[in-house]
């Protein structure tokens, strides 16, 4: 699977200061029903937009801007935690978040999200505590240095795991990633033939 590359990005923030947000509050169960991601960002943290006639709540932190520039949800601690389900990264995906900054992000929802192009930053708490007090606030995430920065005062470094970071880099999953070396693993079969 091959998405938009990630070496870059500036965006302003949304933040959910929500502490221990699972997979079922990002997407309930109830929209598990499909294997495409198109549409899924409609649905994510639906039970926190809508009401239960269906309608939008007028207090609800994800409406009323435009995606395009709020590619950054920062979040409370343990985000990400509860059952593995890659529709959680998908919805986040689709429905405009290119990165998502904790403190703390649950390993499986880190690992499912960094599949799926979607780049999961844990950052130190100060770091983290500032940027939960600046909604809003315009940050780059610069993936190649692997760096934050807030606004132009304030820089931390983040660690992603090297495989998944050249991945990401490239814009292809696991498996996009091998599918892009298949030249050289038949070119290696070939010389081993010929021995």
């Amino acid at each position: 699977m091959m998405f938009e590359p990630f070496q870059r990005l500036t965006s302003r923030t949304i933040v959910l200061s929500q502490e221990n947000i699972d997979t079922d509050q990002i997407i309930p169960a109830r929209f598990l029903t499909t294997t495409s991601k198109e549409g899924l960002g409609q649905s994510v943290f639906f039970d926190w937009r809508y009401n239960t006639e269906g309608r939008l709540r007028n207090d609800s932190p994800l409406d009323g801007f435009a995606p395009s520039e709020f590619e950054i949800l920062v979040a409370g601690p343990n985000f990400g935690c509860g059952s593995s389900r890659e529709h959680a990264p998908w919805a986040l995906s689709d429905f405009g978040f290119r990165a998502v900054v904790s403190s703390d992000i649950a390993d499986i929802f880190k690992s499912n999200a960094l599949k799926n192009g979607l780049l999961p930053v844990e950052v130190d708490k100060k770091t983290h505590q500032q940027l939960m007090k600046t909604p809003g606030a315009e940050v780059t995430i610069d993936l190649e240095s692997q760096t934050v920065r807030i606004g132009h005062d304030w820089q931390t470094v983040f660690e992603v795991e090297a495989f998944a970071r050249r991945c990401l880099l490239d814009g292809v999953d696991p498996l996009g990633h091998l599918i892009k070396q298949l030249p050289t693993i038949e070119a290696y079969e070939r010389r081993r033939d010929e021995l």
